[in-house]
């Protein structure tokens, strides 16, 4: 099946992709469409996610898709890439492989750094707790870490639900191998890279990896928010993307620069 996407706002004005995390899909960008709708926005649902049936997931073949839509979209305007967790790897990649596609990139918490023997410990995890995935309490649990809100919950319920278990296993197999890519250093992207202060280590320290692999990325911490800024606080992640993609510095009072 095609790649299913919704396109929304002002087809003449620079071009706005928002790439989504894991297990939920492209309503996870609903605050975001709402603010930025004199842009041109394209919110995909990744292979398997959503309305995008697959029963196979690859963050590389994620970004081939990606970036076949950008091209068949872009038609010389300006392009933004915005991508969180999951997204923010596949946007990663994006940057990796087509280096001079992307003007402006927003990396929000993306893990680089391998998880040991995650590939053999992930499969016979999710098979003992598959079943837990669709418990409607264990869903409220997990819907509250990633900051879901109520309005929200039930498209989150029903698409974990909907989520085959070999799937779930290639997203976080995919997830916990991933790395920086090789030709990263390339992209020509002004890039930001940001992450939740109270996110756990591993990620502030793949933020510090980010950074030193491409010198045209800037490093933020978050104050007072961890895995999720833009569904936690999304007036003002809006206002960093504002920020960013205008080249104005950003506040002292909405973020810390990471100290290298």
């Amino acid at each position: 099946m095609a790649l299913f996407y919704r396109e929304t706002g002002n087809l003449e004005a620079p071009l706005i992709v928002l790439l989504h995390g894991g297990g939920v899909s492209g309503w996870m960008w609903d605050k975001q469409i709402e603010h930025f709708s004199d842009y041109h926005c394209l919110v995909p649902d990744l292979p398997g996610h959503g309305s995008s049936s697959s029963t196979n997931f690859t963050i590389r073949n994620s970004a081939e898709q990606i970036i076949d839509l950008i091209q068949a979209k872009e038609q010389g305007k300006q392009v933004i890439v915005i991508g969180f967790s999951l997204g923010a790897q596949i946007a990663l990649q994006i940057l990796s492989m087509s280096p001079d596609l992307v003007d402006y990139a927003i990396i929000n918490s993306a893990l680089v750094r391998p998880i040991p023997f995650a590939n053999k410990i992930i499969g016979p995890s999710i098979k003992l707790t598959y079943r837990l995935t669709k418990n409607r309490s264990f869903s409220k649990l997990q819907s509250k870490q990633l900051y879901i809100d109520q309005e929200m919950f039930e498209t989150y319920y029903k698409e974990t639900c909907q989520m085959e278990r070999d799937l779930l296993i290639q997203v976080l197999e995919e997830n916990m191998a991933f790395s920086i890519p090789e030709g990263f250093a390339k992209s020509q992207s002004t890039i930001l890279v940001t992450v939740g202060a109270k996110e756990k280590k591993i990620m502030r320290k793949s933020l510090v990896d980010i950074v030193k692999n491409n010198p045209n990325c800037k490093g933020v911490i978050i104050p007072g928010v961890g895995h999720g800024v833009s569904l936690a606080q999304p007036e003002l992640f809006n206002m960093i993307v504002d920020a960013w993609i205008h080249d104005k510095e950003l506040p002292n009072s909405w973020v810390t620069e990471l100290d290298t």
